[in-house]
């Protein structure tokens, strides 16, 4: 079918098993130290995204990029517990000895809402209601990625237009959450995908079904 970004994510991810996390981790550290040996020798200091599959060989990598993942970052942020700004700050400054990552327990999801037709050919400024009553929900936060003020209206002006996030302390929870927060927004052509973490429900079986 048609490439979309991203049109949902869960964080953590609950069928991956600690072996596997393990080799990710161990190809994430590889490929950051690689970042200071020539011809990579500008001292690079930043976000180094991995974007894994897994396979029935293991985890293996799709992409690198020099930036957060998105909306990936949008379920791991809002589990972090340190402070971001001292985090990069210390990153920045070159004091990797100083950045002390802590992290809640709590699950995340979070569901794209985008315009009818993306990828495709999409109309833009649909206008967007519904937002404040979402956000005024525990454990909400709404992403703005394709959206607009003209003439004082919030509209839509991308494919992807926001991304609707829920903490909760379970899986289950913070993913009927997500979908209850997704119902009280509203624009013409609003679309979404309604199996975002169905399969995690299930187990690492419902992926070989």
């Amino acid at each position: 079918g048609p490439n979309t970004g991203g049109m949902g994510v869960y964080s953590p991810v609950p069928i991956v098993t600690d072996e596997e996390m393990a080799a990710m981790v161990a190809i994430m550290e590889k490929t950051a130290a690689a970042t200071a040996v020539a011809p990579f020798t500008s001292d690079y200091r930043g976000t180094l995204y991995g974007g894994f599959m897994l396979t029935p060989e293991g985890p293996k990598i799709v992409e690198f990029n020099v930036r957060f993942g998105d909306p990936e970052t949008q379920v791991v942020l809002p589990r972090l517990e340190s402070d971001l700004v001292e985090v990069m700050l210390a990153v920045a400054e070159g004091r990797p000895e100083d950045v002390q990552l802590e992290w809640s327990d709590d699950w995340a999801v979070s569901v794209v809402l985008a315009s009818e037709g993306y990828p495709g050919s999409y109309e833009k400024g649909k206008v967007i209601t519904g937002i404040a009553d979402a956000e005024a929900m525990e454990n909400v936060t709404v992403y703005h990625a394709g959206t607009a003020v003209v003439d004082g209206q919030l509209v839509t002006n991308g494919g992807r237009v926001l991304a609707v996030t829920a903490l909760g302390d379970t899986f289950e929870n913070a993913r009927n959450l997500a979908y209850e927060a997704c119902e009280k927004i509203d624009f013409e052509g609003k679309t979404l995908r309604h199996d975002i973490g169905l399969r995690a429900l299930r187990g690492r079986d419902a992926w070989d079904a």
